[in-house]
């Protein structure tokens, strides 16, 4: 049960004798689904070679996109010659039209390579994150190329201008080989969104909520970025306030009110903390030595305790799924294991005791999951991530300067087309382990999307930006797109979130249980006229 809700809109309210009845939290239906989950100890391996994963993929995507293809270019004549199909990049005849499928890799003159770095360290940290992997001054530098297990092809032509291609992704190319030994493309096909389940894949849980008469909300929020200092506690109240129902019904950015006691579940996807919790520096700036074991000069509590003081008090109100960014303390290396619970000494009391041997890890009513993470929530099936996966993507591109803000940022509407482009890949971390750091699976790659979820998200982006996406259409961009039918529809439809960062928009997104509509709920606190100078 949550704080009994009012019936005003503001917090400035007098005392009233009436009594108010209790409101009650919608029930929340959860179902992680621990797609991303390592195994601990000895039995999580590194010996094992990270190029498994491509031909993994390979192996798993190459009939689906042959599959496109094969309807969209079978019979097709092309300048009196025939389009045929060979079945391997090195198979390609110079001057004969034809097609073949593969592996995009791209060379880039900007993008790092882990083997120098380990020729000239013993050791080596995490990547300096880069604006880009490409040199517009020089585009000539940027190579796309197709490979498959018989070799690699380099792939030519206008038309990759217009076609958003990153390493990683599995695509088909029509064209024909030119006198340099280069394979001019005039057309790519894509994998396509996967098949989708309908909602409860087909089945409703058991004394579940009437589809038709229950609307509940899933809540979103990503980048809380608390430091432990107070310039966190204002907005941290005003969100947990609201989540508590201490705040009513809220006014969204579209003007309708919504009561807080309809979120089933708040989903947090990733940098909950925006300061370290250790630092290699002394109070006057030096860097001092490394120190193995705990140092508490080099350790600093407060962003996680203040973190764990958030939690604690809305976990008795509100369910909460967590998720690891990589500002967050957990492995750099992507899929990220969830934040430990020895690290929660107040809220890890809602979580669900620790797995014995073997045992999958249960779900709690507090979730420390991995990064990325997908699971059931409300019936619809959900896959997201913190957002190194878009952020990886937008780097292999050269974008116009119109899809660039002033300051060299990306616009939100280049993002959502790159969160379009791996759902159409059929791949959620196309440059992994390329570019992003990933354990190197050996006999699955679970970064393949072998089921289309209903909603796709990413998290700590510039600014808010939703669309709907449908198997075989143009994006739609949108705010508040019905998606009702998606309910046992043939065609593959997905709610598309770009998450902002709370600690810089003060957006919480709400998306409803049963149209997928979404709305914004902003929290603005009002800056003294010497801190908007």
């Amino acid at each position: 049960m949550m704080a009994p809700d009012t019936h005003h809109y503001g917090f400035l309210c007098p005392p009233t004798d009436q009594e108010e009845e209790p409101v009650y939290r919608t029930p929340s239906h959860y179902n992680p689904r621990l797609t991303y989950h390592l195994p601990a100890g000895a039995a999580r391996h590194y010996q094992q070679q990270y190029g498994d994963m491509y031909f993994l993929r390979l192996a798993k995507l190459k009939p689906s996109v042959e599959q496109v293809a094969r309807d969209a270019w079978e019979g097709l004549v092309i300048a009196g010659e025939k389009v045929r199909r060979v079945d391997r990049v090195l198979d390609v005849r110079q001057g004969e039209l034809c097609w073949v499928a593969g592996t995009v890799y791209m060379e880039l003159p900007m993008k790092p390579n882990i083997l120098e770095d380990l020729t000239k360290e013993n050791f080596t940290l995490a990547p300096i994150p880069r604006r880009t992997y490409t040199d517009p001054s020089n585009p000539e530098a940027t190579q796309i190329m197709m490979e498959d297990e018989s070799g690699r092809l380099r792939l030519t032509g206008n038309f990759l201008r217009s076609t958003q291609l990153a390493t990683g992704a599995i695509v088909a190319a029509l064209g024909t080989e030119d006198a340099n030994g280069d394979f001019e493309v005039i057309d790519i096909k894509l994998p396509d969104l996967p098949p989708q389940s309908p909602r409860w894949e087909g089945k409703a849980p058991e004394n579940g909520p009437d589809t038709g008469k229950a609307h509940g909300k899933i809540a979103f929020v990503s980048g809380l970025g608390i430091t432990g200092t107070s310039g966190d506690t204002l907005a941290l109240e005003l969100l947990t306030d609201y989540l508590l129902g201490y705040t009513g019904f809220s006014e969204t950015e579209n003007g309708s009110p919504t009561s807080s006691s309809k979120i089933t579940r708040l989903i947090i996807a990733g940098n909950s903390l925006g300061a370290s919790v250790t630092t290699d520096a002394t109070a006057d700036g030096k860097p001092q030595p490394k120190k193995y074991g705990y140092d508490a000069s080099a350790y600093n509590a407060s962003p996680i305790t203040q973190l764990d003081n958030f939690l604690a008090e809305i976990l008795p109100s509100i369910p909460v799924t967590l998720m690891p960014g990589e500002k967050d303390p957990a492995n750099f290396s992507l899929p990220q294991q969830g934040i430990h619970r020895a690290m929660f000494p107040q809220s890890r009391a809602y979580s669900a005791p620790p797995p014995r041997g073997d045992d999958k890890p249960e779900a709690g009513w507090f979730d420390s999951v991995t990064n990325p993470w997908d699971g059931d929530i409300e019936g619809w099936r959900v896959w997201g991530c913190s957002g190194q996966n878009v952020d990886d993507v937008l780097r292999y591109m050269t974008l116009e300067s119109s899809e660039s803000s002033p300051d060299g940022s990306i616009d939100s509407d280049a993002r959502i087309r790159v969160m379009e482009a791996m759902l159409r890949w059929r791949c959620g971390v196309p440059t992994a382990p390329d570019t992003i750091w990933s354990y190197p699976y050996q006999s699955d790659d679970p970064y393949i999307l072998e089921s289309c979820p209903h909603i796709f998200f990413a998290g700590n982006q510039p600014e808010f930006k939703t669309a709907t996406i449908e198997g075989d259409v143009p994006l739609r961009l949108d705010g508040d797109t019905d998606m009702t039918d998606a309910d046992g529809s043939d065609v593959p439809r997905v709610r598309v979130l770009a998450l902002p960062k709370f600690n810089e928009t003060g957006q919480l997104i709400l998306v409803d249980t049963e149209t997928l509509e979404v709305e914004v709920v902003r929290f603005e606190v009002f800056k003294g006229q010497e801190e908007q100078k």
